[in-house]
């Protein structure tokens, strides 16, 4: 039961895009077409989850024990950005068809700030869910949490690219063309996802 109410909540209530506005640069940027926003939402969702797992046993068998807790953002920075390009040279030579499908948009997850919040979410923050007192969460949660997160941050971009590509087919009046527009359309998404609080 614990598991579905992490999901809900990082899916619907609390949307890394919408709610917590993290990784607005790639959603705004990326978000032309739905092709592109579904290749973004791939990559973001496999690296998220990576480096989650990766940063949370780096903060809990290295930087934890040794007292290292205050070099935690530039360790996790660093760990993502080594991660991505690692995970760009196993991709060019494992799967060379997987790695044309994410070439373009592994690069700019490095920095994609919604990465490094989820993995310093995870080890910092205590949860709470169905009236258990607060906690951090374990691994197997933190791997929930951040594949629910991601998941969450692709429907989102999905949903948005979906209405930004049917605007284009619109008339827009001249002075909200372009960004303008884009930004009361996230706007209006963030309050219809508004209305999934206090679910969990």
């Amino acid at each position: 039961m614990e598991y579905l109410l992490i999901i809900i909540s990082a899916i619907f209530v609390n949307n890394i895009l919408l709610s917590q506005f993290l990784g607005i640069c790639p959603f705004l940027g990326v978000s032309n077409k739905l092709s592109t926003a579904t290749g973004m939402s791939g990559a973001v969702c496999f690296v998220i989850t990576l480096a989650t797992i990766v940063t949370y046993l780096i903060n809990k068998y290295l930087l934890l024990p040794f007292g290292l807790g205050f070099l935690q953002t530039i360790a996790f920075i660093l760990v993502i950005a080594a991660l991505v390009q690692i995970v760009e040279i196993v991709l060019k030579k494992i799967s060379p068809s997987l790695y044309q499908a994410l070439g373009i948009f592994l690069p700019l997850i490095t920095t994609n700030c919604a990465v490094l919040g989820v993995a310093i979410t995870v080890v910092t923050k205590e949860f709470t869910y169905g009236g258990a007192e607060p906690h951090l969460l374990n691994m197997g949660e933190a791997i929930v949490y951040a594949l629910a997160t991601s998941v969450g941050y692709g429907i989102a971009m999905i949903l948005f690219a979906g209405l930004r590509e049917h605007l284009a087919g619109n008339q827009v009046p001249e002075a909200f063309k372009g960004l303008p527009i884009a930004l009361i359309t996230v706007g209006i998404m963030a309050m219809a996802f508004l209305g999934f609080s206090g679910i969990v």
